[in-house]
C-alpha cells in the first residue's frame, strides 16, 4: 500500500540527488544502445553495462528501474536520508530476507518548455520493463508513456488560475499544469493512481494539487477551470468475458462513448475562452468517418465550443487491437492473445466499425458564436510533436486576432512570412512556369501547402513593408488578373496560413 508521507518523499527526493539519479548521468552509464534497447522494454544490455557496481546510482538503477531486487545493505547506503525501512513505509518496496524487493518504479524524467528544461521523479507500478514480461494487473498505474508525452508537450504554455486534470493516472499531466497554473485539481476513479500522483508531487516539490477520486466530472460537479487537460482512459476494449479491463487505459463503456462522455461535459467545466486538450479515438462507423461523429458529438455539447481536432493515425480493427493486446503484455501465437483478437474483432464487427482513429483534441468554450471548427487529418512527422504547445497557442491567438479583422481590415494590415517558411517549385522540363508550388514549414505541425502563384507571391512580398492589399494590388498586375477576384479568392488562404503560422500580423 502506497503512503505518500512527506517527511519520507522529502528524504528520498534528496537520496536520489546525492546519488544523481538522473536521466543525463544514467544514460551515460549504460550508453546509447542500451538506452535504446530500454525503449523496447529490454533491460538486459543496460544490467549488463552496470555490471558489478555496487554505488548508491548503481544500486537504485537495478531496483527502482529495472525491478531487481537488491541487498538490503547496499540499499541502506544507497539511501541514508530515508533508509530501508523508509522505502518500505512509502509502499514502494517490501523485504525479503535480506534482500529489498521493488514494488513500483521511480525514474527520472526529463521535460523541456518555454521557461527552460527540468526533471522529474515518477513513481508508478512495475511495468513490463521491471517485471521482465508477462499480463499487467488491471489496476496497474502507468508510468510516463508516448502518450503522456505528446499530451505533456501539447499543453498550452500560457498562464492560468484553476486547471483540472481529468484521469491524472500517475500525475505527470498535473505536474506540467502546475508549472503555469495557481492550481490544479486532479481526479481518478483509481485510488491508487491517487496515491501516485499524491507521492509524485510531494517527491518533486510540489503541494498545490487537490485530488479526488470519482469518474469524469463527478469530483468537479459544478465547478469550472481555465483549463482541462486529460489523458482519458480511452482505448476502446469490447465488453466481453475473459478481456481485461485495465483502468489506466479503459473507461467501462463501450466503443468511444469514453470520448464522447469528455466532450459532452467539458464545456460547463470550463469558463469562457478556457480550454480543454485530451487524447482520444474515434470510431468509423456505419459508413460515417471518426471526425464527423467527433464534429456532431462538439455540435451537440449543450455549451457552444471552438474545436481543433487532429487525427495522427487510423488503424484497421485488427490492427488495433493487435496494438492493445501486446500492451497489456499477451504476446501473438498464444491461445489467450487468439481469444482476446476474436473478441475485439467480434465487437467491431457488431457495432459496424471499419477503423479506429486516434489524435489531438483542443476545444475551447467559445464566448460567443464559435469561430474555430477545424478538423484534420495530419500524418506527416511533425518537428518537435512534444513542443507543441507553444504553437498551439500562437495558432489560437493568431486565428483570434485575424476573425476579429473585417476582409477590408485584413487588407489594411501589413504580414510577415514566418523564419521557419521555405519554398520549392517544381517544374516540367523546359517549362517557364512551376507546375506546382509548395509553401513548407519548419516548426509547428510541419505543414507543405500546395499554394497558386497569388498566395505564393503574397507570402514572398510579406515583409511587414507593404499591407495585404497594397501587395494585392501589384500580383493582380502582374499576373494579369482582375483585382476584386484576386482579393476574394486569396484572402480565405491569407487567414488560413495566419493560423497555421506561415505569416504573422506585424506590431
Amino acid at each position: 500500500m502506497l503512503t505518500p508521507d512527506p517527511a519520507l518523499c522529502q528524504a528520498l527526493s534528496s537520496d536520489l540527488n546525492a546519488a544523481d539519479f538522473r536521466s543525463a548521468p544514467l544514460r551515460a552509464a549504460w550508453g546509447v544502445e542500451a538506452d535504446d534497447a530500454i525503449a523496447r522494454s529490454l533491460r538486459t544490455p543496460a544490467l549488463r553495462r552496470l555490471g558489478e557496481r555496487t554505488d548508491p546510482q548503481a544500486v537504485l538503477a537495478r531496483l527502482l528501474i529495472f525491478g531487481v531486487a537488491q541487498a538490503s545493505d547496499a540499499v541502506a547506503a544507497a539511501l541514508p536520508s530515508l533508509g530501508v525501512s523508509g522505502l518500505i513505509s512509502l509502499g514502494l518496496a517490501r523485504l525479503d530476507a535480506d534482500d529489498v524487493v521493488p514494488c513500483a518504479t521511480v525514474r527520472p524524467r526529463p521535460f523541456h518548455d518555454d521557461r527552460g528544461p527540468g526533471e522529474w521523479w515518477i513513481a508508478a507500478d512495475l511495468d513490463e520493463l521491471a517485471l521482465g514480461g508477462g499480463a499487467l494487473a488491471e489496476d496497474h498505474v502507468l508510468g510516463v508513456g508516448g502518450a503522456s508525452l505528446t499530451l505533456a508537450g501539447l499543453q498550452l504554455p500560457t498562464a492560468a488560475g484553476r486547471v483540472l486534470d481529468l484521469g491524472t493516472g500517475c500525475g505527470i499531466q498535473a505536474l506540467r499544469a502546475g508549472r503555469y497554473a495557481e492550481s490544479v485539481v486532479a481526479t481518478d476513479i483509481s485510488e491508487r493512481a491517487l496515491a501516485f500522483t499524491r507521492l509524485n508531487a510531494l517527491l518533486n516539490g510540489t503541494t498545490a494539487i487537490d485530488v479526488r477520486h470519482g469518474s469524469l466530472f463527478e469530483p468537479v460537479s459544478g465547478e469550472q477551470f481555465d483549463r482541462i487537460v486529460s489523458n482519458p482512459p480511452f482505448v476502446i476494449t469490447p465488453r466481453a468475458s475473459g478481456v481485461p479491463e485495465y483502468e489506466y487505459r479503459d473507461g467501462g463503456l463501450v466503443g468511444d462513448a469514453l470520448v464522447q462522455a469528455v466532450v459532452a461535459g467539458a464545456g460547463a467545466h470550463l469558463t469562457p475562452g478556457g480550454t480543454a486538450q485530451f487524447l482520444g479515438n474515434w470510431e468509423t462507423k456505419d459508413g460515417v468517418s471518426g471526425l464527423d461523429r467527433f464534429r456532431r458529438w462538439v455540435e451537440e455539447s449543450p455549451v457552444a465550443l471552438d474545436a481543433w481536432v487532429v487525427e495522427r493515425e487510423s488503424l484497421s480493427p485488427t490492427a488495433y487491437a493487435e496494438m492493445w493486446i501486446r500492451d497489456g503484455g499477451t504476446v501473438p501465437g498464444s491461445a489467450k492473445h487468439d481469444a482476446l483478437l476474436g473478441a475485439w474483432l467480434d465487437d467491431f464487427a457488431a457495432r459496424g466499425v471499419t477503423e479506429i482513429g486516434f489524435g489531438y483534441v483542443l476545444l475551447r468554450r467559445a464566448q460567443a458564436e464559435p469561430t474555430l471548427a477545424r478538423y484534420e487529418r495530419l500524418s506527416q512527422p511533425i518537428p518537435a510533436e512534444n513542443g507543441l504547445g507553444a504553437h498551439l497557442a500562437l495558432a489560437l491567438a493568431a486565428h483570434d486576432a485575424h476573425t476579429a479583422l473585417t476582409d477590408d481590415q485584413l487588407r489594411a494590415v501589413t504580414l510577415r512570412t514566418a523564419p521557419d517558411v521555405t519554398e520549392a517549385r517544381h517544374y516540367t522540363p523546359g517549362a517557364e512556369d512551376p507546375t506546382v508550388i509548395e509553401l513548407r514549414q519548419g516548426g509547428g505541425f510541419g505543414r507543405s501547402l500546395q499554394t497558386d502563384p497569388a498566395v505564393a507571391g503574397l507570402v514572398g512580398a510579406s515583409d511587414g513593408d507593404l499591407t495585404v492589399g497594397q501587395i494585392l494590388e501589384a500580383l493582380a498586375e502582374i499576373l494579369d488578373v482582375d483585382h476584386d477576384a484576386l482579393q476574394d479568392a486569396t484572402l480565405p488562404a491569407v487567414r488560413s496560413l495566419i493560423t497555421d503560422g506561415f505569416l504573422t500580423i506585424a506590431e
